[in-house]
């Protein structure tokens, strides 16, 4: 770039772009929350607010890994079949009792305190599975029980507060990334157990004091995160919100704002804050009411339920037995492995899938891929020219892994804490766990009956009918929120209209006129 070049800043549509005299195209300026300070800042709280999520993986995982135990007639207590669905199970029918509890209190005591309770509750759950009686089958059962309740509620409140937290520190650019973080902890505590359960087969009470011990260390990790802006703005904290801000932007921890850019985001946000506090503040049941509220309430519980249909959850609490039905001839254990590895690898790029896919292009890619993969393990079970194909249910399993993490597995968890508005967040988010939780306990508790009555491949068909319903209802009614601010998806709930960034043309005719200006 010459010495003779100038540099011209402008507002266009509340978008700032830089224009530079003598070269042919403008460049547009970087804004200083995507520098690679603030993207780290924004990264390293996430991580932190996200390890006490882990809990929710251990929870699922945990009954196909101690089954074997637990049902083993050798074993001084153990389980029958009835109460063997019930210890599965319980922890999703208590997990809306969380998400309610969640909805209560995110707003009310903050994001930042939310995630001590998740770990605290978690920290009790595991050690009352690790104490439980070795002597008395009444006090055994009740033990396990109430460990599993506790632990579903643990699950409810953890589901939706790291997101919120995710999605009130980041920008637009990284916010996709961030709140995916959720997913990613939840897929790899599943993995994690399955490989302590690779190692560790018989001694469930050793696995839950290792889950106690890390949950211990999730609760201190909570210590050194701020509490976020939007939070602290709606509790007229001023000075503690503008410190927070500052921080996740990438500058000094300061009471007062300097920067340009992060003084207007703060205007913007503190002036949305006090039009909704200036208003008559209805209650939630009067909310629902209104388009931008009710419209992304029913697209997700709509989401959370064909989530739990097309039997995702029961391929991971049931992943040792279904590998094992569906003819796996590795080790059922290897298989589990091997299953959440897969769920893993395919979470963690999944900002950058749904940024270059777009929320529903990835939803029907997946939900398609998933009414293939389980109609092809329903065929290994029908013809026997299939059973002879090696590996093909590894294969047909991990496929619909890899493809549900891609999309209908993923997609609920991280568009909560994108199409509920400020005002309703919490109770909203709260709600819809609540409603995705209760579908997942039908579907857990029902399975092995369902399986005994219309046997494995049915329950395989069935499941992919459920994906293919999935894949109408995200083209019909799901929105697509890539690259665009949490007040903008807002605007289009209330308007049924999507507001158009300015096209290329409309650039030029602004951009010209600023050159022009600067030549002269």
């Amino acid at each position: 770039m010459g010495d003779s070049a100038e540099l011209d800043q402008r507002l266009f549509n509340g978008h700032q772009i830089k224009v530079v005299t003598g070269l042919d195209r403008p460049q547009k300026a970087r804004p200083v929350g995507e520098q690679s300070v603030a993207i780290r800042r924004q990264a390293v709280m996430v991580i932190l607010a996200n390890l006490g999520v882990l809990t929710t993986g251990f929870s699922l995982a945990l009954p196909t890994v101690v089954f074997s135990q637990l049902t083993s007639k050798e074993e001084p207590v153990y389980l029958n079949v009835t109460q063997a669905s019930w210890f599965a199970s319980i922890n999703t029918l208590s997990c809306p009792l969380g998400g309610i509890l969640s909805g209560l209190i995110l707003d009310r005591i903050g994001r930042k305190h939310t995630l001590y309770v998740i770990n605290m509750m978690g920290i009790t759950a595991w050690s009352l599975l690790a104490t439980a009686s070795t002597t008395n089958s009444e006090s055994f059962y009740m033990q396990l029980i109430v460990s599993r309740f506790l632990i579903g509620v643990t699950m409810g409140l953890a589901t939706a507060p790291a997101g919120v937290y995710a999605a009130e520190v980041s920008v637009p650019r990284s916010r996709g990334s961030l709140i995916l973080g959720t997913s990613i902890s939840v897929a790899l505590g599943i993995t994690v157990l399955y490989s302590i359960g690779y190692f560790i087969r018989n001694d469930f009470r050793l696995i839950a004091l290792i889950c106690c011990g890390y949950q211990i260390t999730a609760l201190l990790c909570v210590l050194p995160l701020p509490e976020t802006p939007s939070w602290l703005l709606a509790k007229k904290r001023v000075e503690e919100a503008k410190k927070s801000l500052n921080y996740f932007r990438g500058l000094d921890k300061s009471p007062h704002i300097s920067h340009p850019e992060v003084l207007e985001e703060f205007n913007v946000l503190q002036k949305s804050i006090q039009l909704r506090d200036g208003e008559r503040k209805p209650s939630f049941l009067r909310c629902l009411k209104l388009p931008e509220v009710y419209k992304p309430l029913f697209i997700l519980m709509g989401l959370f339920a064909f989530q739990q249909l097309s039997g995702i959850f029961v391929v991971i609490v049931y992943a040792v037995q279904i590998s094992t039905n569906a003819g796996v001839s590795i080790d059922p254990f290897t298989c589990a492995v091997l299953i959440g590895a897969a769920r893993v690898l395919t979470t963690c790029p999944m900002g950058y899938v749904l940024e270059k896919w777009g929320r529903r292009r990835a939803g029907i890619i997946s939900t398609v891929g998933m009414t293939v993969s389980m109609l092809l393990l329903a065929c290994t079970g029908w013809f026997e020219l299939l059973q002879g194909v090696p590996y093909l249910p590894v294969v047909a399993i991990i496929s619909f892994i890899v493809l549900s993490t891609l999309g209908l597995y993923t997609l609920p968890f991280f568009m909560i804490s994108e199409l509920f508005p400020q005002k309703v967040r919490g109770p909203a988010a709260g709600l819809t766990v609540a409603v995705g939780m209760f579908f997942a306990f039908l579907c857990i508790k029902i399975y092995p009956d369902m399986r005994v009555a219309i046997g494995m491949s049915n329950c395989f068909v069935f499941y992919g009918a459920m994906s293919f319903l999935a894949t109408v209802f995200i083209y019909w009614f799901l929105p697509e929120t890539r690259r665009r601010t949490l007040l903008e998806i807002e605007e289009q709930f209330r308007s049924g209209a999507r507001k158009k960034r300015p096209t290329a043309v409309e650039m030029q005719e602004v951009i010209v006129p600023f050159r022009q200006e600067a030549g002269n």
